[in-house]
């Protein structure tokens, strides 16, 4: 809005009457009384830490410094909608299978909650041999029949314990992303995508004018794998001590792939770091894009093979014995 010629208040305004959330429309009122106040739009927002990022703060900032305010938030609103279709492209990918496993334990349930306990004495009344498929679905639905409640309360809890170290122990946490990446498959994936969120941010901070230490700093704090931040940090360091970027991302290829540094090291030698760093980020988006296409296409088949062998083995479990029955009822 912006760029077209509109005043920031009447952009700001303009937002506000567009807003639904209560809560948004309460932070807008209280950033345009700051702006009519005299205030710059970047002091304002960074009362609200929780909502903008320091990625959003600083490109703002120096928009505001540099007379290139209009140009910043045109680079800031294209290049955030770009990181956010990279996350969730990669959410829906884990949709279609999640859904899959969902169907496929709730049919399991079914059939072990309900089917097998009306059945299950008819079997034993009639004293008939049981094939070992039926023997190990009965043990498997009384087990659950008696002991279910406390297998899914011990699930609710353990999985309650998880999420409440990820949310309060750093450490844990660490240990957590590391152990992501480190997952066959779904590691190299979360590495290119977090590659993808560096490189982006990193470009756009640079773009704007941000200098190369405070930038790789900003960064680090917004990525949200805590290896990576750690990383970065150390980038920044080591940066302030005289070395290069390209020449650290080439001391981490766990983290930074080799294509990564040496574009960085062409980009730094030519001057167009921020032209490269926007290449990279949109070559691993595209990258991760085609991986977990494929992951969803390998995976809904496996995932439906296994439902059906799930489904296959119980309904065979059931209809055997029965078979036996009417044949010696003959």
């Amino acid at each position: 809005m912006v760029k077209t010629g509109m005043t920031l208040l009447g952009s700001l305004m303009l937002i506000k009457k567009q807003m639904r959330s209560k809560s948004f429309i309460y932070v807008l009122e209280k950033i345009i009384a700051d702006v009519e106040g005299g205030q710059f739009l970047s002091q304002s927002l960074k009362k609200f830490e929780r909502l903008f990022s320091s990625i959003f703060v600083n490109v703002i900032k120096i928009g505001e410094t540099s007379g290139t305010l209009s140009d910043n938030l045109a680079y800031l609103s294209l290049e955030l909608q770009k990181k956010r279709a990279l996350r969730q492209k990669v959410r829906s990918a884990l949709i279609y299978p999640s859904v899959i496993l969902l169907a496929t334990l709730g049919v399991t349930g079914i059939l072990a909650f309900f089917v097998m306990p009306r059945i299950t004495p008819i079997f034993l009344t009639l004293k008939v041999t049981l094939p070992w498929t039926t023997r190990s679905l009965i043990a498997t639905s009384s087990f659950l029949f008696e002991y279910g409640i406390y297998v899914l309360l011990g699930v609710t809890a353990l999985t309650s314990v998880w999420f409440l170290l990820l949310r309060f122990f750093t450490q844990f946490r660490f240990f957590t992303h590391r152990l992501i990446l480190a997952t066959p498959f779904i590691g190299s994936v979360s590495r290119m995508a977090n590659l993808a969120e560096f490189t982006r941010t990193l470009g756009l901070l640079l773009k704007s004018g941000t200098k190369i230490v405070e930038a790789i700093q900003i960064t680090a704090d917004s990525m949200r794998n805590l290896v990576y931040r750690e990383a970065l940090m150390e980038a920044s360091e080591t940066i302030k001590r005289g070395e290069l970027l390209h020449v650290y991302l080439s001391k981490r290829e766990d983290l930074f792939f080799s294509t990564a540094s040496r574009m960085i090291e062409v980009g730094d030698a030519t001057g167009t770091l921020e032209i490269n760093l926007f290449y990279l980020a949109d070559f691993y988006e595209n990258e991760v894009d085609e991986t977990t296409k494929i992951m969803s296409s390998v995976l809904e088949p496996a995932m439906l093979l296994i439902m059906g062998i799930i489904v296959g083995f119980v309904a065979v479990s059931i209809i055997t014995p029965i078979y036996e029955i009417t044949q010696t009822l003959r």
